[in-house]
């Protein structure tokens, strides 16, 4: 079996149970996962989650903030190129 049949094969349980050994650093039956374990460990939860869920319930997503614009109050158009003055 290749990686990508492996990383097919993964079942929602086996998805949860992957992410909370990576959370925990330990197996369920308590035994300490390597750090080549962990990686390969998230690597697969990464994959996982990019196959079958919503960009915003990947690990480690972070939602885009509203962007404010600096200066003027009047936000209801395009910002404008303002010169720059020099004070010496």
């Amino acid at each position: 079996m290749d990686l990508q049949q492996l990383l097919s094969s993964l079942t929602p349980e086996i998805y949860q149970n992957l992410k909370r050994a990576v959370e925990l650093g330990k197996w369920p039956d308590g035994n300490r996962l390597s750090p080549e374990q962990r990686q390969l460990c998230m690597q697969a939860v990464i994959a996982y989650e990019h196959k079958n869920l919503p960009p915003e319930q990947h690990t480690g997503y972070i939602p885009p903030e509203p962007h404010t614009y600096c200066g003027d109050d009047d936000h209801d158009h395009e910002p404008q190129d303002k010169p720059i003055k020099w004070v010496e």
